[in-house]
């Protein structure tokens, strides 16, 4: 901390290449755990270094794009894989052109953003929705699925040879079934926003907050 992190320090901002949303302190402090770790290793190894010497090539390795949490050059968001040209890192508040006769701006997330659920979500959902169906009987399924469908209830009626009013009733009691499987909020859920989208959203009211002022 005393021979080695000052000489990282004052090095740094001048050697090394911010990457992406890096910033020197960033750098300095990885470069830290970087030369500890190279330290280390010498010094269990037998060997004498010294601290100009762990400067010199955690500089080098800093300088090349590794990290101390890796040093792929095939990861799209490791450094070395943006120093080499093969990818680069877009924020999605970056505007995108539009038409010259038009006043409307959007941006990269405008743009790329949609209103359905992360996959996620969705799959985590099928997962508890099939152990439910799992748990009815057949003539419960067949409501549940021509629910799902939108479609009408009297072709199950038929061909379970019930009344309507006895699949009505069988549809109330599922619903009921439904929520205390999968919660109350089920319904809440399932047409809330992405969760992605609301930090989008927060950031852009905040700047046009920052703007009026």
């Amino acid at each position: 901390m005393n021979e080695i992190v000052p000489r990282l320090r004052s090095a740094i901002p001048i050697a090394v290449c911010l990457i992406g949303c890096e910033d020197v302190e960033e750098l300095v402090q990885d470069a830290t755990a970087m030369a500890a770790r190279l330290l280390h290793n010498v010094e269990a190894a037998g060997k004498r270094v010294t601290p100009g010497n762990i400067a010199y090539y955690t500089i080098q390795h800093m300088k090349s794009g590794r990290r101390s949490t890796g040093s792929s050059v095939v990861d799209v968001l490791q450094s070395g894989t943006q120093l080499n040209g093969h990818t680069q890192i877009v924020s999605l508040e970056q505007l995108v052109p539009t038409q010259e006769d038009t006043n409307e701006t959007f941006t990269l997330g405008d743009v790329l953003s949609n209103d359905q659920e992360d996959p996620s979500t969705v799959a985590s959902r099928n997962l508890d929705w099939s152990a439910f169906c799992a748990t009815q009987p057949e003539r419960n399924k067949a409501i549940l699925n021509a629910s799902a469908r939108g479609g009408s209830l009297t072709p199950v009626a038929d061909r379970y040879r019930v009344s309507r009013s006895t699949i009505e009733h069988n549809k109330r009691r599922l619903a009921r079934e439904v929520k205390e499987f999968m919660g109350e909020d089920i319904l809440q859920e399932a047409v809330r926003p992405p969760a992605w989208k609301h930090n989008l959203t927060a950031n852009r009211e905040r700047t046009a907050w920052k703007k009026t002022k």
